[in-house]
């Protein structure tokens, strides 16, 4: 296609210099013509010569500006598909320390991304279908004049490096407001995101005049700064049309000089302007084409950031086991966000296989960190994990992560029908599986009372409905190792209890691991961690713990308390 585009701009730059030559013709014929009183059929016979060769010209031209700007636009669009399916292959590869840092937030990614490939394809549009077509029949034409005329040849070709040190001048002053405008547009869009997610806190606290003013904050430096780049565009605009001009001026008043000193004839003085005309055409267009060049390189910048962040792609190994026990150690592990909030100090622990552990602590003392240790989404600061004595960093991630089940206390529900997000878990899976898994998490008889079934939109469904969800695609994944971060937080108390009943069903034979704030949950670990501020400060089981006074005993009698047992148990009474 670029070899297509580039053959047919080529031939297009040569048809673009036949009304030069053609008009030469004519004014010089006719001004023969009339000097000779020759009669007006010969002035006709020059008409026909002349409109014949014009049509054919512009037939040809025609056809020829068709499949280049077919090519260039076929190109334009390729690429774009190209890309944007490149940078969401990118995207998914990186690790999470990625899409946790303030810089990469989900406004202004999209925003990046976006403008990005818009604004590679438009640098593509320009270079093929405007900048490339003038810039050879500038080429084409300066050499035609060089050809004609040596001195109206240099006149043309001094104007060109004045204009283009101009026009990087105005690229230079222009940049600075061009990242600018960068920034506010992906802390507006950013913004507006927040706007929508927070908007029943907003809401219910009256907020809504503060977080406009606070847009409006945004919008007012935005105008500012379009406006200062506005006023520099035109003030660099009228200085290069000013220097045009200049050559304009200069070529009619050497070519007239020519003409009467007998040097040209009068036909030469048009057939140099039309020339000059083409070779100032891409002038004339260039504070548009180069503006929007530099503008286009300014927003590419950011999706260029996003792609080439390597260092934050996914490390993988190769190390793919037979089958996996489930034996987890845990030597040694701090942990730093990239932040530079240190989450874990120094942490030891072992997990037996086909046991249930599970993870006590304070929120913010270091469970949820350690579970996404576990899974790879982050690798430690120092120390290691071994996985059945092996570290976890030599495992092959796409295999580890299928043999680890992960509930989280709100699990995402993609759009989609039930019978689809259920399907996540295992897409080759049958109907007759996806509904047995429906049935383990107890969400089956409320599933086929909706009109369509599975068929139903999963976001039509409660909060707790969805956590169910989430965990009969776990038993559809039916991996070795489960990971369990408050399951049942936002059930109520019977869900907790089928959903309870479930989950003792799926530990069965498998290597568990569960952070709840359920007394229920933590009393049938056979290992219980106690975590607080980042350290590991018990292990043991829940009697030993209990007997301790320790932290756990605080947290558990905490727990005891928040449910009101002596209450409870008067009533039993």
């Amino acid at each position: 296609m670029v070899a297509a585009t580039l053959l047919l701009t080529f031939l297009g730059s040569f048809a673009a210099q036949v009304n030069a030559v053609i008009l030469k013709y004519t004014v010089d014929t006719i001004n023969n013509l009339m000097v000779a009183h020759e009669p007006l059929s010969k002035g006709f016979h020059l008409l026909g010569i002349i409109s014949v060769v014009l049509l054919t010209k512009e037939l040809v031209n025609s056809v020829v500006q068709f499949g280049q700007k077919f090519y260039g636009e076929k190109l334009r669009i390729f690429i774009t598909r190209d890309i944007s399916q490149t940078i969401v292959e990118k995207i998914l590869s990186y690790r999470m320390e990625f899409y946790t840092s303030d810089e990469n937030e989900s406004g202004k990614l999209q925003t990046r991304i976006d403008a990005g490939i818009s604004s590679l394809t438009r640098l593509v549009q320009n270079f093929f279908i405007d900048i490339l077509p003038l810039f050879a029949n500038a080429f084409v034409a300066l050499v035609i004049m060089f050809y004609a005329n040596v001195y109206v040849g240099l006149v043309s070709l001094c104007i060109i490096p004045i204009y283009f040190y101009i026009s990087q001048l105005q690229a230079t002053k222009l940049s600075g407001f061009r990242r600018r405008m960068r920034n506010y547009r992906e802390t507006k869009n950013n913004g507006i995101i927040s706007l929508i997610e927070s908007i029943t806190v907003i809401k219910s606290f009256v907020r809504e005049s503060t977080e406009a003013d606070r847009h409006e904050k945004i919008q007012f430096e935005m105008t500012e700064n379009q406006l200062q780049t506005r006023k520099t565009s035109f003030i660099f605009e009228s200085i290069k049309s000013f220097v045009e001009q200049i050559g304009v001026v200069i070529i009619i008043i050497l070519t007239a000089y020519f003409v009467l000193n007998n040097q040209m004839t009068i036909g030469a003085i048009m057939f140099h302007i039309m020339l000059f005309n083409n070779v100032s055409s891409p002038i004339r267009q260039l504070h548009r084409i180069y503006d929007e060049v530099n503008d286009a390189l300014i927003y590419s910048e950011g999706f260029f950031d996003i792609l080439e962040s390597e260092q934050e792609v996914e490390t993988s190994g190769n190390y793919i086991p037979e089958k996996i026990v489930g034996l987890i150690e845990v030597k040694n592990v701090d942990f730093v966000y990239p932040n530079g909030t240190q989450a874990l100090y120094d942490i030891n622990f072992t997990v037996k296989p086909n046991e249930t552990s599970a993870l006590v602590g304070l929120s913010g003392a270091g469970k949820s960190t350690i579970i996404n240790l576990l899974d790879k989404f982050y690798l430690p600061s120092s120390g290691q994990i071994f996985l059945d004595g092996v570290d976890l960093i030599d495992y092959n991630t796409d295999f580890l992560r299928k043999n680890i089940g992960l509930v989280l206390q709100k699990n995402h529900i993609f759009k989609g029908t039930i019978a689809e997000n259920i399907l996540y878990g295992n897409p080759e899976a049958s109907q007759e599986e996806v509904i047995e898994a429906a049935k383990q998490a107890y969400i089956h008889e409320q599933v086929i009372q909706l009109p369509k079934s599975y068929d139903s939109d999963a976001h039509l469904l409660s909060g707790g409905q969805q956590q169910r969800i989430a965990i009969a695609r776990l038993f559809l994944k039916n991996p070795p190792i489960i990971f369990l971060d408050e399951p049942t937080a936002s059930l109520d108390a019977i869900a907790t209890e089928q959903i309870k009943k479930s989950l003792d069903a799926i530990k069965k034979d498998r290597t568990v691991i569960i952070i709840s704030h359920s007394i229920s949950q933590i009393i049938d670990a056979s290992n219980i961690i106690v975590l607080e501020k980042g350290r590991c400060v018990e292990k043991g089981t829940h009697d030993e713990l209990y007997d301790n006074k320790g932290t756990y005993y605080q947290i558990f009698m905490a727990m005891a308390n928040s449910l009101n047992i002596d209450k409870i148990t008067q009533t039993f009474e």
